[in-house]
């Protein structure tokens, strides 16, 4: 048996559409991939008929919505996004008769539990599958910090949504103690996502300017990312590096909350730097947990080479509740 589920991962910067193709209750293939930016459309509702406009063909009416951002309540407000999304107009709006809606890390969630282990890359830790019984760490930096798990138990799995990126960042040094000092000066209570996301690297190079004594360079945080990962700038490579020591902390610090067996790093951010990771100090600072290094020293890490696993996954939520 063949179906379509119409699928959207809608992120703090991406609006990203696909038409899922399901064989016998098994996601074969995402077709008519479209990645459109948030800010060119002013609704969820109007992105959605540009994508049927584009892709010239009537849209299924079973679809799936990742969001980025809490699900619950009458309205949804995305993170890093100025969408506003209403469950109970979806149907009408949208022109669906069956949907789910999943936070964008559950989806990732869900792409972990049902993707073969060919889709992940080692990263630190033994170089072993993900556990199939226990809990499973997800997260990943993008426009913001996604944190979700999965709980897989007797050939079944449940994901759980968290807002997890939004906890306190704890410092580890005097650099970032003076990291810390220069956020809270401009927005007081600093969460882990003000340092460890994509847009957080500015303030990062910034610090550590101010720290050097070093005049900085103008440009946007793509160009920012750029330099950073091309090593052609000492201060913008101190920045990435100082940036992976503290996403090490706290995968970390999640993982040994969670009581994970092992860890998938995701995220649009983290799927750009995952093979950097190895070599940086990100290992260190994750096993670096006092009376637990020797077990944090037990757990896989893992990177997910999936291009479009919020879609893979929106798919799977849908075929997981509607089954």
């Amino acid at each position: 048996m063949t179906q379509e589920i119409m699928v959207a991962d809608i992120g703090g910067t991406h609006a990203r559409f696909a038409i899922a193709v399901v064989e016998d209750g098994h996601i074969a293939r995402l077709d008519h991939q479209i990645t459109m930016n948030s800010a060119d459309h002013a609704s969820l509702q109007i992105a959605w008929e540009a994508y049927g406009e584009e892709v010239g063909r009537k849209l299924p009416s079973d679809g799936a919505i990742a969001v980025a951002g809490p699900i619950g309540g009458d309205v949804l407000h995305l993170t890093n996004n100025s969408w506003m999304i209403r469950p109970h107009l979806i149907r009408e709006k949208l022109r669906l008769e069956r949907y789910s809606l999943v936070n964008d890390f559950g989806a990732v969630g869900h792409a972990v539990a049902l993707l073969e282990n060919e889709y992940f890359k080692h990263i630190c830790g033994p170089d072993t599958p993900l556990n199939e019984k226990g809990l499973i760490t997800v997260l990943g930096p993008g426009t913001g910090m996604g944190v979700a798990h999965v709980m897989r138990q007797g050939g079944d799995y449940q994901v759980t949504e968290t807002e997890g990126g939004h906890i306190d960042f704890a410092p580890h040094d005097d650099v970032e103690d003076r990291l810390l000092k220069h956020l809270r000066s401009e927005h007081g209570r600093i969460s882990v996502e003000r340092v460890v996301s994509g847009p957080a690297l500015q303030t990062i190079y910034h610090v550590l300017a101010e720290v050097e004594g070093q005049a900085t360079r103008r440009m946007d945080d793509k160009a920012l990312w750029q330099l950073a990962l091309s090593g052609e700038d000492s201060l913008a490579s101190a920045a990435f590096d100082r940036f992976c020591l503290c996403f090490g902390a706290f995968a970390g610090d999640i993982t040994l909350a969670q009581g994970a067996g092992s860890v998938v790093i995701a995220g649009g951010v983290g799927s750009r730097i995952g093979h950097r990771l190895p070599s940086s100090g990100f290992r260190e600072r994750f096993k670096a947990k006092g009376r637990f290094q020797s077990l944090m020293e037990q757990i896989p890490v893992r990177q997910l080479l999936h291009d479009q696993p919020g879609l893979f996954g929106a798919a799977g939520a849908f075929i997981k509740e509607h089954r």
